[in-house]
């Protein structure tokens, strides 16, 4: 994940500056599509006041935006534990989107954001139904690095569609979201920005149906480190009650990269930043409060050795098991085996992955095409949570196993290793998380694929790979369900028209009634997956959608025969 996030567009010259005008153009022409037209809501904490927009499809609607959920994190807060916000009486303007969080963005190799960063965002085309709306919270992705609850990426537009309220928020990410430290005496056991997430989701059930929202029917989903975080809100006790289903984008807490190891990052971090102390938590805590928030950004983004490196680890700053409990512990244990009793077996799911996910990391290895040669026995591509040691005779098996599935008896090459990448950052995981629910799992389960592959507006792909490339990556996804300034509406005859109708009918319907199938679908009968009917089936999702064997079936048995029953799931 943060190899993947760490894509550098050399090669690609016109992307960055192209990049940089569609982001002005599609910021000049959001500013413009909205009316005089203001409405004021009260919520619990205090009156705020929206305007109505019109939507890239002439669609209007009310948006409410910079909506503060908790107290700013700065100063003292630091690092902490979210705290609700102070209320307000005066009406508070929130008519214009918040910065995103103070984080180092590497795709354009500039810091952006804002400590000052929990807000939310509330859309809706009627305050006042007669009927009480599906609410749909959308969850960011970006390594836990990267993103924000910006219309730059994801704009409501195509969701305003239907009859739904949807939700953005940020949250905090990177060192400033996720640090932690052992002492509990300094309440700071990391993982603060899962818990800005469980924060936005109680301000959610406490204020939407002052939006027009159905505080009781209230569907969470996100993408890649969102649909990690997601997975991760299913699992606490935190959430009970809060929602009551979710979407699972090409990230569960199954994938290795959404469990962060204990590599002592804060004393390292503190070091790379300037710190010359010992190694004491209290030390490190006060220093590292003190610095200056750009430097713990910049510097964080890169605290990996070289061996680590060759181990795959790729976030320094992520989800973890924390050191001890405090009233806000999302993860006290192995997520897997809190997979195993969450209170979220009783809710249905939809999860599922892009068919050519390791696209991703096309940049990465194409810079650096001598790794294909280092490969060897692919013993470092052997599952890290097998902890096994890399010399021994059962990894090097593990890992020839490998190499024969995706290699044969030939030399690896670029794109059947992007091929095996798919499957080890994204498609086990997946896999893993549709065995635990069908063991333990009482509600049902949808699996899909997306497989359309556009040549132009694939735009993710097309970003990190340049034009010349096919392949469905991963995040092409989401051109299709958000007008941003990556890719616009198509007009109504185009197979990039009928995809996005596709999408947004098929999860706001999972939202409206716990069932993904819409009319747009049938005669496609999209069924929940089943114990006792392997290979497993899934909605593919391409020029058109049909209901089929998942196509990864044979080679993800190849990833199963490493893992005892127990450890799998």
């Amino acid at each position: 994940m943060k190899e993947a996030l760490n894509v550098k567009l050399d090669g690609n010259s016109d992307h960055t500056p192209g990049d940089q005008r569609a982001y002005i153009g599609f910021r000049y022409r959001q500013h413009r599509r909205k009316t005089s037209e203001k409405l004021v809501v009260e919520t619990v904490y205090g009156p705020v006041r929206g305007v109505k927009r019109i939507s890239c499809w002439d669609d209007p609607y009310y948006s409410f935006e910079r909506i503060p959920y908790a107290k700013p994190p700065v100063g003292e807060l630091r690092f902490a534990e979210p705290q609700p916000p102070e209320p307000w009486k005066k009406i508070m303007n929130c008519t214009k989107e918040a910065e995103p969080p103070l984080q180092y963005d590497k795709i354009f190799n500039q810091l952006k954001g804002k400590e000052d960063c929990l807000y939310l965002n509330v859309y809706t085309t009627n305050a006042k139904p007669s009927t009480p709306k599906p609410v749909m919270i959308w969850i960011y992705g970006g390594g836990f690095e990267l993103g924000g609850a910006t219309k730059v990426i994801y704009s409501p537009d195509y969701f305003m569609r239907k009859d739904v309220v949807f939700v953005t928020f940020n949250y905090r990410v990177g060192a400033l979201g996720f640090l932690s430290l052992k002492d509990p005496a300094l309440k700071v056991p990391g993982n603060a920005g899962l818990k800005d997430q469980v924060m936005a989701l109680k301000w959610v059930k406490n204020n939407i149906a002052r939006f027009g929202g159905d505080p009781d029917n209230i569907t969470v989903f996100g993408e890649s480190a969102g649909g990690a975080s997601t997975h991760y809100l299913m699992l606490t006790e935190q959430t009970r009650g809060l929602f009551h289903k979710a979407i699972l984008m090409s990230g569960t807490v199954h994938m290795y990269w959404a469990l962060t190891p204990d590599h002592d990052w804060a004393y390292r971090l503190a070091k790379k930043v300037g710190y010359t102390g010992v190694n004491d938590d209290a030390k490190v805590l006060e220093f590292l409060k003190k610095a200056d928030g750009k430097a713990i950004c910049r510097k964080g983004s890169n605290l990996l050795s070289a061996e680590e490196v060759k181990e795959r680890l790729d976030i320094c700053h992520g989800p973890r098991i924390e050191p001890y409990i405090t009233d806000q512990c999302i993860i006290p244990k192995d997520p897997r085996l809190m997979a195993r009793e969450t209170w979220s077996n009783e809710i249905p799911l939809v999860l599922g992955g892009n068919s050519f996910e390791g696209l991703l990391l096309y940049p990465n290895v194409k810079r650096n095409m001598g790794i294909l040669k280092e490969l060897g026995d692919c013993a470092y591509l052997v599952p890290n949570d097998l902890n096994l040691d890399r010399n021994s005779e059962q990894c090097k098996e593990f890992g020839l196993r490998l190499k024969k599935e995706y290699f044969g008896d030939k030399e690896p090459t670029l794109f059947p290793y992007l091929n095996l990448l798919s499957y080890k950052v994204f498609w086990h995981g997946i896999h893993r998380t549709v065995l635990s629910r069908l063991k333990y799992a009482s509600a049902p389960t949808y699996l899909y694929r997306f497989d359309f592959d556009s040549e132009n507006f694939n735009h993710f792909r097309n970003l990190v790979c340049g034009k010349g490339v096919r392949g469905v990556c991963h995040a092409d996804e989401l051109t299709y369900m958000f007008n941003s300034m990556f890719g616009h509406h198509k007009d109504p005859g185009t197979k990039e028209y009928s995809t996005i109708q596709r999408m947004i009918g098929m999860w706001t319907q999972f939202a409206y009634n716990s069932d993904p199938n819409f009319a747009g679908i049938e005669p496609t009968m999209w069924r929940a997956v089943k114990k006792d009917n392997m290979p497993m089936k899934c909605m593919n999702i391409s020029d058109e959608v049909t209901f089929i064997d998942l196509p990864e079936h044979e080679s993800l048995k190849v990833w199963d025969s490493m893992y005892s029953e127990d450890k799998l799931i």
